[in-house]
């Protein structure tokens, strides 16, 4: 069983960076899709950024493309994401989840993922 431990989340201004990282234990599979959620308030869960593990590929959603990053420390299993330039738009809960590595390939939808950490708040303010 895989477990997602989110952390880095606070305050921030428009503007200014963050980086948010998430923990990864019990690695199920041999290779695997790491990806960004968030969820503001009375909003959808949608998708940041995802990363296929072993080939080191991304995807970013178009809403922050050019401003954040994804990355991923093997020798310690943490996903980051540096948010930069944010704005009051990127607030919201950020959960890191993860997949099968196939499920990097698809649709960015958060049913496709089957474990999920449970969260750190990003508020913007302007």
């Amino acid at each position: 069983q895989m477990q997602l431990v989110e952390s880095g989340g606070g305050s921030v201004q428009a503007g200014g960076s963050l980086r948010l990282s998430c923990a990864a234990t019990g690695t199920t599979y041999s290779s695997y899709c790491l990806a960004w959620f968030r969820q503001a308030p009375e909003k959808e869960r949608e998708g940041v950024a995802r990363l296929i593990v072993n080939s080191g590929a991304t995807f970013f959603a178009d809403s922050v493309k050019g401003r954040f990053a994804v990355s991923y420390d093997k020798a310690g299993d943490v996903l980051y994401l540096q948010m930069n330039n944010p704005n009051p738009g990127d607030t919201g809960m950020y959960y890191c989840a993860a997949s099968p590595w196939s499920t990097c390939t698809g649709k960015f939808l958060p049913v496709q993922y089957n474990f999920w950490g449970q969260g750190t708040q990003v508020t913007v303010s302007s």
